[in-house]
C-alpha cells in the first residue's frame, strides 16, 4: 500500500456535491481521509466562478499510472470539459504525491508541478499531516502558506465518509 494525496477542484454545477461524490469514488480506491473544504478564487482566467477545493490521502495499492487513469474516468464521469487552460471545471482531480516517488512522463510529474506554489494544495494537505514535506521542504514553513487567504467553508465531515 502506498500513501498518495489527490487534490480536488470544482467551479461548475452543484461543487460541494460533485467533490463529495468524487471523495466517495475515491474511497473505493482505498482508505480515505479529507482535508476541510475551502473555497479559492481561480488560478487562470478571473471571469469564472470561485473554486471549491479540497484534498484526499488515500491510501491504495494502485501503480501511479493506473492511479491517473482512475482519476480521469472519474473527471469524465462528472462531465468535465476541458474548455481552456486553467478554465472552469466540474470536477478536476490531481495526483499530488504519489509515495516518496519522483515520476516525470509524458503524462505524469509527481510531486506535482505547482505543489508548492499553491494555497489551495498546501493548506488542505496540511489539514491532513502538518508535518508534510515535499522535496524535503516542510510544507508548513512556506510563505505562501503563512500568508494564505483561503476561506474554509466547513470543518465538519463534508464528504460524509
Amino acid at each position: 500500500m502506498i500513501v498518495t494525496y489527490i487534490g480536488l477542484g470544482s467551479n461548475l454545477g452543484d461543487s460541494r456535491q460533485i467533490l463529495a461524490e468524487a471523495v466517495q469514488k475515491l474511497a473505493t480506491l482505498g482508505e480515505v481521509k479529507t482535508s476541510h473544504l475551502y473555497q479559492s478564487p481561480p488560478m487562470g482566467p478571473q471571469d469564472q466562478p470561485n473554486y471549491l477545493n479540497a484534498v484526499v490521502q488515500l491510501t491504495t495499492n494502485l501503480a501511479a499510472l493506473s492511479l491517473l487513469d482512475r482519476l480521469q474516468a472519474f473527471e469524465q464521469e462528472a462531465g468535465r470539459v476541458r474548455l481552456r487552460h486553467w478554465g472552469e471545471r466540474t470536477l478536476d482531480l490531481d495526483l499530488l504525491i504519489y509515495g516518496n516517488e519522483q515520476i516525470q512522463n509524458e503524462r505524469l510529474t509527481v510531486p506535482h508541478v505547482g505543489v508548492l506554489e499553491r494555497d489551495f494544495v498546501l493548506i488542505p494537505l496540511l489539514d491532513i499531516d502538518s508535518e508534510i514535506q515535499v522535496n524535503d521542504t516542510f510544507l508548513k514553513d512556506l510563505d505562501i502558506v503563512k500568508q494564505s487567504t483561503l476561506t474554509v467553508l466547513d470543518d465538519s465531515n463534508w464528504a460524509n465518509i
